[in-house]
């Protein structure tokens, strides 16, 4: 059935549907999931997309890729964005918009329920009672926050655990420099370390006005007792404070506590910007990019807000610039509050200062998109040409490539990397264990086989969609082996190997049967050479990875009942292999594994005992 007649029968079903809340779920050709949206009225929505009025790409490509869908039906707006949050977290589906695993992100972690709190860097959220703050974007701006907090308030930056090493160490110099409270020494109260950590929360929080305060009060302190050292740190304690201030614009009354956040899009991508106002200062920025095939319309703002708040703390007031159902958004903020246990207010002002604060956070996000469509132009640019240059009936959005990389014949792995227009997509990047020996041809052909197949047979998402072009390392004979692969698994598509030079620089591309110069091609060298660069290290780190492991891994694991504990405690009591090998059954038993580890043991090194 040709794709005018699907879309016909699918209009024909949507227009059956009720004009009722739900949420609906497009399907492709292999029953994934590959989009889930929400609406009030299903029956408009859901139609819309198979009317032949005009879509922008990325929403034509989705709907191209449809042959079914399901939808449910619900109460109302609140139970449609709570369903759908959770179907996109479920099936992740291809065109939907999804923000970072927030595992990934930094945290600075203040352990609250502590008689004397810690102030950590963590990469870990738990459900411990602690208090988070973040995610920060990267590992730079956590640390260096966390290292202005130390500095400017005094929070130790040492390992110790309060109360527990109180007085076993004598108190570093950062006592005496005044760069440390120093619980260590004993004459730091639990309530008075209380105070400095509620200093911290604040700072954290962007309130600084407190810590300038309490800074202050010091300062005039320690200057009234003549100690003039300590008042002169506190002076540079406030004036690096004050440097960070000024950092930050002030837009409004000291007591203004708020998120702002803008969305702007365009064909190519999507922009979401939050502005966090602390103490009437702009305190943070975050700009969020949605490119490739990811969909960002109507009514995807609130639901990027019920995402981002699941992983963040959340002021009192959220600020919108969106054309965002007014339903949608009072749905959005009767889950947050049960969501996060609080009152918040979501607001979209139409004049003044809080209109202008949206104003302000679209611009900036406008800003991001146009730095975002320039390299988007750029990387499009490369892609055509290469479509051009290999004949490809369609541009290759999705790129995968593969490199076989070893050490000896015990780590040998097939590695897969995946470039999504022009952007590594790392959450599909792929590792294969071969078990092929030395032989190039016959573990790229088990990888590609392997992959191709995966989703072919079980269809339960575990692998990526299928690519638009698969890039192998290697030439003609490469090349022949991976589309005997592909044919084995029943999936066509295009592969092309990279052939180099005699100074194993690239020289041009191969289908199998002819070479494709790229050397004066310079966007499309660039492209090919950065996802070559990329495969190659990642399978070096895998195949290194693995073989480290092994390294660790005593050869004592390998009988029957022996793990880490056991051969560590083994090689220890003896000294090493050596003694290991030589030890009676007694003396074996003496080392305290067991009497049938140490049996096992005995029988392993001296079979003739066994018998």
């Amino acid at each position: 059935m040709n794709n005018v007649n699907i879309r016909a029968q699918l209009l024909e079903k949507a227009a059956a549907l009720p004009s009722s809340p739900g949420v609906y779920i497009m399907k492709n050709a292999e029953e994934q999931v590959i989009y889930v949206g929400k609406s009030r009225k299903l029956c408009a929505r859901v139609s819309q997309y198979f009317r032949n009025g005009e879509k922008n790409r990325k929403t034509e490509r989705m709907v191209a890729n449809v042959r079914s869908f399901d939808t449910i039906l619900v109460r109302n707006e609140a139970e449609a964005l709570t369903l759908e949050n959770e179907l996109i977290k479920l099936h992740m589906p291809r065109f939907n918009i999804r923000l970072k695993d927030s595992k990934a992100y930094p945290y600075i972690k203040i352990t609250v329920k502590d008689e004397y709190p810690r102030v950590l860097y963590t990469r870990q959220r738990e459900a411990d009672g602690a208090r988070y703050f973040g995610p920060f974007p990267d590992q730079t701006a956590a640390r260096s926050l966390l290292n202005t907090l130390y500095r400017i308030i005094g929070i130790p930056e040492c390992k110790r655990v309060f109360p527990r090493d109180i007085g076993a160490q004598r108190p570093c110099i950062y006592r005496d420099m005044n760069r440390c409270v120093a619980p260590c020494a004993g004459d730091v109260s639990p309530q008075v370390y209380r105070t400095v950590i509620d200093e911290a929360i604040s700072f954290l929080s962007g309130n600084t006005a407190q810590v300038r305060r309490s800074l202050t009060e010091k300062m005039l302190e320690a200057a009234e007792e003549e100690r003039y050292e300590a008042a002169a740190r506190y002076r540079d304690s406030l004036k690096a404070l004050d440097a960070l201030r000024q950092k930050q614009k002030v837009v409004g009354d000291p007591r203004m506590e708020l998120d702002v956040i803008a969305a702007v899009s365009s064909e190519q991508a999507a922009v979401v910007t939050v502005m966090s106002v602390r103490g009437g200062a702009i305190a943070a920025k975050e700009d969020f990019v949605f490119g490739g095939e990811e969909i960002f319309d109507a009514g995807m703002l609130t639901s990027f807000v019920l995402d981002y708040y699941s992983l963040r703390d959340c002021p009192a007031q959220l600020l919108l610039l969106a054309d965002e159902d007014p339903e949608d958004v009072e749905a959005c903020e009767e889950l947050l509050c049960g969501l996060l246990g609080k009152k918040i207010e979501i607001t979209v002002p139409k004049r003044g200062t809080k209109h202008d604060l949206c104003l302000m956070a679209q611009k900036n996000a406008e800003d991001k998109l146009r730095e975002t469509a320039r390299t988007t132009e750029s990387e499009n640019a490369a892609l055509i040409r290469l479509a051009e240059l290999l004949g490809l009936e369609v541009v290759p959005d999705r790129i995968e490539a593969y490199d076989i990389s070893n050490y000896g014949n015990e780590q040998i792995y097939g590695a897969m990397v995946c470039s999504v227009n022009g952007k590594f997509s790392r959450k599909d990047y792929r590792v294969f264990r071969c078990e092929d020996g030395q032989d190039d041809y016959a573990c790229m052909k088990s990888v590609i086989y392997r992959r191709l197949s995966h989703n072919k047979e079980k269809g339960d998402g575990a692998m990526p969609s299928t690519p638009d072009l698969i890039l192998v390392d290697g030439g003609a004979t490469h090349v022949s082996a991976a589309q005997q692969a592909a044919e084995a698994a029943g999936v066509f598509v295009p592969i092309i190997g990279v052939v180099k030079d005699d100074h194993h620089k690239t020289r041009a591309l191969t289908d199998g049967d002819r070479e494709i110069g790229i050397a004066r091609e310079t966007a499309v060298y660039r492209l090919i050479y950065g996802i070559q660069e990329e495969v190659h290290r990642f399978a070096i780190s895998k195949s290194g990875a693995g073989k480290r492991k092994s390294l660790r891994r005593s050869s004592l694991e390998d009988i029957n009942g022996i793990g880490r504990t056991k051969a560590k405690r083994l090689l220890e009591y003896f000294g090493g292999l050596e003694g290991v090998k030589k030890a009676t059954l007694e003396e074996l038993i003496a080392s305290n594994i067991g009497i049938t580890a140490a049996s096992a043991v005995r029988i392993y090194f001296h079979p003739e005992d066994g018998e």
